[in-house]
């Protein structure tokens, strides 16, 4: 499973959000799982469970700062298929590159 996520502190004191979100990230960093972090979300690849609980943790994380937390999640549920994380964006480079 490949599951797209961005998780973000709502209200409190401050208009920043990267320290709360940094929190998020080492919990995702920390369960060892293949990921990436781009400037909207963070991509983690592994079974549903593992990679549900990481969310979970993530959130927590996020909550453990902010009186109210903002979660979006997007998965890709596909059995059997690993290295997405990588896979996906080589397949669209490949096409990219056949492309007059």
């Amino acid at each position: 499973m490949l599951v797209a996520f961005s998780v973000s502190p709502l209200g409190g004191d401050s208009d920043g959000v990267a320290e709360a979100v940094a929190e998020a990230v080492r919990v995702v960093r920390d369960s060892g799982l293949p990921n990436e972090t781009n400037a909207m979300f963070t991509l983690v690849e592994g079974e549903w469970d593992e990679v549900m609980d990481v969310v979970r943790r993530a959130t927590e994380a996020v909550q453990a700062r902010a009186p109210r937390v903002s979660l979006v999640l997007k998965a890709d549920v596909r059995p059997g298929y690993t290295g997405q994380l990588t896979a996906k964006v080589q397949r669209l480079e490949e096409h990219l590159a056949d492309t007059p």
